[in-house]
């Protein structure tokens, strides 16, 4: 009997690193929030959801990291954070990650978006920002290859200070939004025609492979430009560049999305300016 096709395409796996507290920020404050909160994707092919599993066990034992239950990216020593990230490169995958520095969003409070989104809107935000780049190109490939339905099915890794329910009738918004084309902010609009509600789920880091993935992502990119919170490194976040998803051949605004912009609004120091750069962006 063969087996029953996948009612998706695609499968994105979404984490994060820092936190999204507005209220206090460091180094604004001494004590306080992250400076940065960011949200990372790993994006396969519904075909190679079954070989995830696989890709993970096999870093995991390249690297020497079998005790854990596990793959956690800053528990690794530098030599195999770096050795992950080279074999992440190698997989059938397309990364993203969006890089939010908050000091500019020091107290801010957004009742327009609290209204609609709840509390957490900025993470919600953010969110958005990785949706309208990863339904895009779910959109597109779908097109490309002639495939319809193309959905996409989306998997959180599970935060007990989040309300993935709010994440979940936000996107519903966007999408009405998007279908009605009444989306606010629209240099970018998330591909509704992929989405669908059912498809998205949210599971603890340590059940999902392409969970674990996404978390080497957003820890390895955390490493490269936070400065307070953990030895500053921006090697293992720049061997994943093949990896990285690009448009037109450029990676900046598409598979790394450092926000706010433009990139001097951030006040970035020289340190972490650098795996920005790398990535294609100027600070002139």
């Amino acid at each position: 009997m063969r087996p029953q096709p996948k009612p998706y395409e695609y499968v994105l796996y979404i984490d994060e690193a820092g936190d999204d507290g507005l209220t206090r920020v460091r180094p604004i404050d001494e004590t306080g929030a992250s400076e940065w909160l960011l949200v990372s994707g790993v994006l396969i092919r519904a075909r190679n959801e079954d070989s995830v599993d696989d890709w993970v066990t096999n870093i995991r034992k390249d690297i020497n990291a079998t005790q854990s239950p596990a793959l956690h990216f800053r528990k690794l020593s530098p030599r195999k954070k770096l050795r992950t990230c080279e074999l992440l490169a190698e997989q059938k995958a397309v990364y993203f990650v969006v890089c939010s520095n908050k000091k500019n969003m020091r107290g801010w409070e957004n009742e327009r978006a609290a209204k609609k989104r709840g509390k957490q809107w900025f993470y919600n935000w953010c969110v958005r920002c990785l949706l309208e780049r990863t339904t895009q190109l779910c959109y597109e490939d779908g097109i490309k290859r002639g495939v319809k339905p193309n959905y996409l099915k989306i998997v959180f890794s599970e935060r007990g200070s989040h309300s993935y329910g709010q994440t979940k009738a936000y996107l519903e918004l966007l999408k009405a939004q998007a279908a009605s084309k009444t989306t606010y902010l629209r240099k970018w609009e998330i591909k509704h025609e992929v989405l669908r509600y059912n498809l998205i789920n949210y599971v603890p880091h340590t059940e999902d492979s392409g969970l674990q993935l996404a978390d080497v992502i957003a820890s390895a990119f955390y490493q490269a430009c936070d400065t307070l919170d953990v030895k500053n490194d921006p090697n293992p976040a720049k061997l994943l560049a093949q990896r990285m998803a690009r448009r037109n051949g450029i990676c900046a605004d598409y598979g790394v999305i450092l926000q706010p912009t433009p990139p001097n609004k951030g006040n970035l120091n020289e340190v972490q300016k650098e795996i920005f750069e790398f990535f294609g962006y100027s600070f002139q």
